[in-house]
């Protein structure tokens, strides 16, 4: 689209200076963002996806083999027992640099296509390109993209201009190239390369933008950076601010942020001194949180349970309008089934039976928050919170905040299918 505003005009001017990707950029992209396959056949013979060539390997099939080296292009290939002949992937490779006192995050897609016996093609083109001024204003330019939870699908005839500021433009590299031109505010803000499970684009706007964001990260709590970061709301830390302080003198390192800050607020709840290194610093955190949410829960029980019911209806009015729209949003993989909770009732239920705080921390009334239920077999294993605002799991809990077998898969599905709540948020 046409820039609108100054800022994106000065952001489009400048984006025609930056230069194209090297010989040397794109090669390094290509070597290190994707596995190189060896496909070996069940009579040991081996094929290198990426020069064709092939020879017999003298290891028995039986051995495990993690690599081998290709005798004719010199490539450090991983073995691969398939009778597939054609291998296609895609991944994306970050390049950061400054221009014209902007930080510069250069987004490019690269797409891979090896058939045995012939020589592996690669394609590289830049898709986004995140443009952030010194005081954290930002703008995105980038071709046309769709909506898809299949295939990354991009409109590579379509030029690079600006776009408006979406979730599918804030794309998370495999790879980010070594050689890294950054801002003075950065060079000095403890960014050493790593980006903590964050986005090359949350992870300089929020140290751009947020003074306590350096503060965090200096001192290791990166945790907690992370945290916010993806709440996109660094106001929020106000009410945790002094309690982290106190972390940071004791040098008591928070591993999960949102435990930790469901704790704190279950110590205010109770009036405890979050000024105190006792209570907000401990040293088993899950028990100490697993102890006051049931403390809590017990504190709630006392109360008779029409009041209960009573206060429960009073917010499924604002619980239905504020979510509704999501509502009837399920799917599954086969073996895991995912699906939007829809009533407050449901939410007490899940909170009673995974044994944690999703409804005594008020979850449900919280604006940018979305929970969804796993289970396996009609089971429950796994409430998952989503992020509305940065359409991201935030996290997800098995019974008493414990993490189940179905971890990583239940995120990866959610993940996957995190067009439907965009579709939904948009519509």
């Amino acid at each position: 689209m046409k820039p609108r505003t100054k800022f994106q005009q000065q952001v489009l001017a400048a984006s025609q200076s930056l230069p194209v990707i090297t010989k040397e950029q794109a090669e390094w992209a290509v070597t290190n963002c994707f596995s190189h396959i060896g496909r070996r056949k069940k009579n040991n013979e081996i094929t290198c996806m990426e020069c064709g060539a092939s020879w017999k390997s003298t290891a028995v099939l039986a051995d495990s083999v993690c690599g081998c080296t290709c005798p004719k292009c010199g490539m450090e290939l991983t073995i691969v027992d398939t009778r597939k002949r054609v291998f296609r992937d895609y991944e994306y490779f970050c390049i950061i640099t400054t221009c014209n006192d902007f930080q510069v995050l250069r987004f490019f897609y690269l797409d891979m296509y090896a058939k045995a016996g012939e020589k592996i093609r690669y394609c590289v083109s830049e898709v986004i390109q995140s443009w952030i001024a010194r005081g954290g204003k930002h703008a995105t330019i980038a071709r046309l993209r769709a909506l898809t939870s299949f295939r990354d699908t991009w409109n590579f005839q379509s030029a690079l201009e600006i776009r408006p500021e979406r979730p599918l433009y804030n794309a998370i590299p495999t790879c980010v190239y070594p050689e890294q031109d950054l801002l003075p505010e950065l060079q000095r803000s403890g960014y050493s390369g790593e980006f903590y499970g964050m986005t090359p684009f949350e992870m300089f706007k929020t140290l751009l933008t947020e003074s306590r964001a350096e503060t965090l990260l200096k001192a290791g709590q990166t945790k907690l950076l992370k945290y916010f970061a993806i709440k996109n709301d660094f106001r929020v830390i106000d009410e945790y601010w002094p309690s982290i302080r106190i972390c940071m003198r004791n040098r008591y390192i928070v591993n999960d942020a949102a435990i930790w800050c469901d704790y704190i607020n279950l110590l205010n709840f109770f009036g405890k001194d979050l000024h105190n290194a006792q209570y907000v610093c401990p040293a088993d955190l899950n028990a100490e949180h697993d102890r006051y949410v049931q403390k809590k829960r017990d504190f709630q029980e006392k109360e008779r349970q029409e009041e209960r019911r009573k206060k429960a209806l009073e917010s499924e009015a604002i619980f239905h309008q504020a979510k509704k729209k999501f509502f009837g949003i399920q799917f599954t993989d086969g073996v895991i089934q995912v699906q939007v909770l829809e009533s407050v009732e449901e939410i007490m239920q899940e909170g009673d039976i995974l044994h944690h705080c999703v409804f005594a921390s008020g979850y449900h009334l919280k604006p940018d928050s979305l929970i969804l239920s796993a289970s396996v077999n009609g089971q429950k294993i796994e409430t998952v919170e989503i992020s509305l605002s940065k359409m991201k799991v935030v996290q997800s809990r098995g019974v008493c905040n414990k993490a189940t077998e179905f971890h990583d898969r239940i995120i990866k599905l959610v993940g996957k299918n995190m067009a439907l709540f965009y579709k939904c948020k948009v519509a």
